[in-house]
């Protein structure tokens, strides 16, 4: 039945005549009873089917009375388009959507072509692009260029020496060689610690650390003393041991002495130690110990002597020793800040005597000082290190030499 309802109205949406329904009925009447007579051959062949008509809305047409007998839906003909101007540029009708529903035929619509869009390739630039590009690259970098020198101005506007600091200050620069007298002044006038400072001298050689048989060592009476108070250990047996007592000596023992900083029951806590011939071969057991404190007696230093008590004696007098270190430099201590000057110019003297006393004999050179002693330095304790010129020194080592020395 929905078959034959959707046949009924295709036929009618596309105007067939009244026999062209029935024939069209007809033949589907036929289908549809020869299909049942093959399912159910007892029904009769042609049977009555009930049609219901389907009705469209009628287009309104104009108030007046139309005399005109009423036609078919199916066969009513469109209204004619409405007459176009002259004057008008408009190539389509201007129809409605309503009347386009009942136009049978209506005009296909042309489609419309555009022009394909091809993208330029880098060759086919126009030249006018390209010098706005550049145009664009060299004021951008303009634009970096003028913002460097700003970051440049800056930083050399923070580097001026402010108002009214007129003179840079020179980095680096060495201070002036002073006078012995001078710089002993000075000296004096810098130590400003609660303590008595010791004022001590620095010499740089100018010998190769490296070469052992150049090395630069000795010892120097100081005329005035030493800086400080010595503590002597001495290692001697019978009466030897009993001279180094009677000398002032403050640890006095023999081989039980060398057991005991063998086993460590003893630190020997001291500041120099002298032996005698006899116990040199002992001290193999703790050679070690006292090398690291830079107490193993020696016979250039003199602490390895059978003069205990003459040795003694000079040390109690200010004898003070000498070793040039890794750097060829040496550093000793001459006096007391609370020293007069006159005395710290002479023990400076006596120091500076034993120095060129202790060249090496494969060092040669013109002068006694050319090549071997470079520069010298004095300071207190807690003070600043002011350069001594050499002339100066080489007086005061003149002097001592002709008051001391026979």
């Amino acid at each position: 039945m929905a078959a034959l309802k959707l046949l009924l109205s295709q036929a009618r949406r596309h105007c067939l005549t009244k026999h062209s329904s029935q024939s069209l009925f007809l033949t589907s009447h036929r289908f549809l009873s020869s299909s049942e007579s093959n399912s159910n051959s007892t029904k009769t062949p042609f049977e009555s089917i009930s049609i219901q008509p389907v009705s469209y809305p009628v287009k309104p047409k104009d108030p007046s009375p139309s005399t005109e007998p009423s036609e078919p839906q199916s066969l009513r003909q469109p209204p004619p388009p409405p007459p176009r101007r002259a004057d008008s540029q408009e190539s389509r009708p201007t129809w409605t959507r309503e009347d386009v529903r009942y136009v049978k035929d209506a005009g296909s619509i042309t489609p419309v072509s555009y022009p394909v869009r091809v993208a330029p390739l880098p060759d086919d630039k126009v030249p006018a692009a390209d010098e706005e590009m550049d145009k664009e690259r060299r004021r951008i970098e303009a634009e970096d260029q003028l913002r460097m020198r700003m970051v440049k101005a800056a930083e050399e506007e923070k580097m001026k020496v402010p108002f009214p600091m007129l003179i840079k200050p020179k980095k680096n620069e060495k201070p002036p060689l002073l006078d012995l007298t001078e710089a002993i002044r000075q000296v004096k006038v810098n130590a400003k610690a609660k303590f008595d400072e010791t004022v001590e001298a620095h010499v740089r050689l100018g010998i190769d650390s490296k070469r052992t048989e150049l090395a630069v060592r000795g010892t120097v009476i100081l005329p005035h003393g030493a800086p400080k108070a010595v503590s002597v250990a001495v290692f001697a047996e019978g009466a030897e041991a009993e001279e180094a007592k009677a000398a002032g000596a403050d640890i006095v023992g023999g081989k039980e002495l060398i057991e005991e900083i063998a086993s460590g029951k003893n630190k020997l806590k001291v500041d120099k130690c002298f032996s005698t011939p006899g116990m040199a071969p002992h001290l193999g057991k703790i050679a070690q110990y006292l090398r690291k404190r830079r107490l193993m007696p020696d016979k250039k230093l003199g602490t390895l002597t059978s003069d205990i008590a003459g040795q003694l004696k000079e040390l109690r007098q200010g004898r003070v020793e000498f070793k040039m270190e890794s750097k060829s430099i040496l550093h000793v201590g001459v006096g007391k800040v609370s020293f007069k000057e006159d005395a710290l110019r002479e023990n400076l003297g006596a120091f500076m005597n034993a120095v060129l006393l202790a060249k090496p004999a494969g060092l040669k050179k013109t002068s006694k000082y050319a090549g071997y002693v470079l520069s010298v330095h004095i300071s207190s304790t807690m003070g600043p290190g002011l350069p001594v010129s050499i002339q100066s020194l080489s007086k005061a080592a003149d002097n001592y030499k002709k008051m001391h020395v026979l």
